[in-house]
């Protein structure tokens, strides 16, 4: 970005809440939470998309909240945030997967 802030594109257009996203390890794709799933309720799951816009994927399907994608430095795992399998209202938790998203 130029200090004139132009110099930047946008990657998401879905009328939707996006948010937090995260850079793959190679650089080409990034993660982000959003609602667009959702009509732009309070479900939020995770997606990964190309950084020209293009190739947009669903990663996570849970009801609830995901959110807060992190891949570990050598691409094997998701760390992620979520309100799936709370024991009490209003908890979030700390989740971690093998990443198989294609790195």
């Amino acid at each position: 970005m130029n200090s004139d802030g132009s110099g930047v594109f946008r990657i998401t257009d879905n009328d939707a809440a996006n948010f937090a996203p995260f850079f793959t390890p190679d650089g080409k794709s990034l993660l982000f939470s959003s609602n667009q799933g959702a009509g732009g309720g309070r479900e939020f799951d995770i997606y990964k998309i190309n950084i020209d816009g293009t190739g947009l994927e669903q990663v996570t399907t849970a009801l609830g909240f995901d959110g807060f994608p992190m891949i570990s430095p050598d691409g094997t795992r998701i760390l992620f945030c979520s309100n799936r399998h709370n024991s009490n209202k209003g908890e979030t938790n700390v989740f971690v997967a093998d990443w198989l998203g294609g790195e």
